[in-house]
């Protein structure tokens, strides 16, 4: 990577980022005089061309080496890994928000393992696995209880609620799947026949036990009879191997127990459950008791951060996940060049840029925080963190979420027409957004923007699956940037010399482009539409 400070004194260099093929131009310098003109050292193209493929090539090749060994959250080789980024901001002088040298904000995660829960109902015992499982518990549960309170579908959207007008904190709750639909067949949350996040699937259960932990649950029931054989057997191997099992937040606000259950036990509670959808609460005697078998694990989220001239309290995020998923059960390291390697490396050239910008007299006026976020593997728990319980600046002060999330490689389905990017959230929450994407692109880059993946009707829901989601959750617009998967993902195969270092510089510069528009506009972009 360039020791850029001499930029203080020094250079421009003039491109576009079209085609993937730069022309550069530098003038003569001297260690005493500049002789850049004003017009050059304002002009975005001037630091747009400080991200090269060169240095983002020298600098993953190293970040997706074997020997980060995979950069598994909270493993050796993340430790390694952080320490890889915070040098670097060092080396540009690049200020934390966290003050001095610390770059890491800590995220506290707990490493599962399955917990076996003693549950009796009006007398009678159900059995582990063949009836129940723990599916989250952070804190150990002894409760005994007279009342549950039943919340039909478990849902919480801004048009459809369960929990209007019911009491759960600190109570025992208990929620069915899917989603109501009307008499002609729409789903209630969408209005359509497209269905939500709370429809089912993985993505139903999270929003539901989401749902019930932010209304103050302290049990929640989740029952599914088409899930839970497929749970019950993985978690009952989980058990009996000793296995470590996933990693969540260990926060005091996140102490909810969550059990899965079959219908024999939902209907031992509930026993017009299937035909129920009214929020009620059920006299009933019940005790759950189960001990918590996990253990700590520090992880980190780095961060940098640039103050704007003008408006600093006001936040422009640019973020990427720092881990992957580590050795493989053979030894293989994966070395998650693309994914997200390519992410990384490209949030530190960007940060460079707007460094070298600020060295030159033309910071931005908006503040920006680079954000490298753990976790992502492991189920968005890094960004989750930062968003939901430690966000280093009011997220009602933060304008944008631009996350980038694999940038290196062609799509297959893209292979023959390779200067595109997938974009997914744009028009989500801002219309605003995305015509000044649209419009930085057509000024400075023509990459064509492919928006197959914001489709709501896509099934690979790639808006819920990356890091964006957490600020877009929050009412924070957001772009993610994507190149689609490709036979590599989560394979040893993804290494960096499958990287395509001419379309990681053009993308990089295209998320440096709409960071500086945002940064520098005179007005904060609207937010006009809402959060589903």
């Amino acid at each position: 990577m360039k020791r850029f400070f001499l930029l203080a004194s020094t250079l421009a260099i003039i491109t576009a980022c079209g085609s993937g093929k730069t022309t550069t131009s530098q003038t003569e310098t001297t260690t005493k005089t500049t002789i850049v003109s004003d017009a050059v050292a304002s002009s975005p193209q001037t630091y747009a061309a400080t991200i090269t493929s060169n240095e983002l090539k020298e600098l993953l090749y190293t970040y997706a080496s074997d020997e980060f060994e995979g950069r598994e959250t909270g493993k050796p080789g993340q430790k390694k890994a952080i320490e890889y980024l915070k040098q670097q901001y060092i080396a540009m002088d690049m200020e934390s928000p966290l003050k001095g040298d610390n770059y890491f904000q800590e995220v506290p995660l707990a490493e599962q393992k399955t917990s076996v829960a003693m549950v009796t109902i009006n007398g009678q015992s159900y059995e582990a696995f063949d009836d129940h499982i723990v599916a989250l518990i952070n804190e150990s549960v002894d409760i005994n209880a007279n009342e549950v309170v039943y919340v039909g579908y478990g849902i919480d959207a801004e048009n459809y609620s369960n929990y209007k007008g019911v009491d759960v904190k600190g109570k025992i709750v208990l929620a069915k799947p899917g989603e109501p639909v009307d008499a002609n067949g729409n789903y209630v949350t969408t209005g359509t026949t497209d269905p939500s996040k709370w429809t089912s699937g993985r993505q139903a259960i999270s929003s539901k036990r989401n749902a019930a932990l932010d209304n103050g649950a302290a049990i929640f029931i989740y029952t599914d009879d088409n899930l839970f054989p497929r749970y019950s057997a993985y978690f009952r191997g989980q058990y009996e191997s000793g296995a470590a099992g996933r990693l969540s937040l260990n926060d005091s606000d996140d102490s909810m127990l969550m059990l899965m259950t079959n219908s024999k036990l939902a209907k031992a509670l509930h026993p017009d459950i299937d035909t129920d959808d009214s929020s009620k609460v059920i006299n009933t005697e019940i005790s759950v008791k189960a001990e918590n078998k996990s253990s700590k694990v520090v992880s980190e989220n780095v961060v940098a951060f640039i103050k704007g001239s003008e408006k600093p309290d006001e936040i422009i995020v640019v973020s990427s996940h720092l881990d992957h998923i580590g050795v493989s059960a053979e030894g293989q390291v994966n070395n998650g060049a693309d994914d997200d390697g390519s992410g990384t490396v490209a949030v530190v050239e960007i940060a460079e840029a707007f460094k070298v910008a600020q060295l030159a007299g033309n910071g931005p006026k908006r503040s920006l925080l680079f954000l490298h976020v753990t976790g992502e593997e492991k189920g968005l728990l890094g960004s989750r963190y930062y968003t939901d319980i430690e966000p280093l600046f009011p997220l009602e002060n933060t304008v944008a979420n631009l996350n980038i999330d694999m940038i290196g490689r062609v799509d297959p389905k893209r292979e023959g027409d390779r200067n595109y990017v997938y974009l997914i959230g744009s028009d989500k929450l801002s219309t605003e957004l995305h015509t000044i994407s649209e419009e930085v692109n057509s000024k400075y880059c023509n990459v064509e923007l492919d928006y197959t993946y914001n489709d709501e009707n896509d099934p690979n829901r790639f808006y819920y699956r990356s890091d964006h989601y957490n600020f877009a959750k929050n009412n924070i617009p957001v772009i993610f940037y994507f190149n689609g998967t490709h036979a590599d993902y989560h394979r040893p195969s993804d290494t960096p010399d499958k990287i395509e270092y001419d379309l990681l510089e053009n993308r990089a510069r295209l998320v440096f482009y709409t960071a500086w528009e945002l940064a520098n506009r005179d007005d904060r972009i609207v937010v006009d539409k809402a959060v589903e």
